[in-house]
C-alpha cells in the first residue's frame, strides 16, 4: 500500500541512503536486490525503514514509472 502523504514519495527521489554500500545514493536509485535484502532481513526502524519499505513495494510491483515521473518534476537536493 502506498503512503497517503505525497511528501513521502517526493523524499524517495530527494533523500540519500545514509549508510552502507549505497551511502549517498538517492533512495529511488537503490537497486531492487538491495531492497529485497532489506525485506528479508528487516527494514530499519523509523522513517528510513518506512521509506525503504515503500520503495520496495513500488519497485517490486512494477510501479517504477511513479519514480521516473517524480524525478522529472521534483527538484533534487
Amino acid at each position: 500500500m502506498l503512503p497517503s502523504d505525497p511528501n513521502i514519495l517526493k523524499e524517495l527521489v530527494t533523500n540519500e541512503m545514509p549508510f552502507g554500500k549505497y551511502k549517498g545514493r538517492k533512495l529511488c536509485d537503490l537497486p531492487t536486490y538491495y531492497l529485497e535484502w532489506f525485506s528479508a532481513k528487516g527494514f530499519p526502524e523509523g522513517k528510513l525503514g518506512m521509506q525503504l519499505s515503500t520503495l520496495f513495494e513500488i519497485k517490486t510491483n512494477g510501479l517504477d514509472e511513479i519514480l521516473v515521473n517524480l524525478k522529472r518534476i521534483v527538484p533534487r537536493k
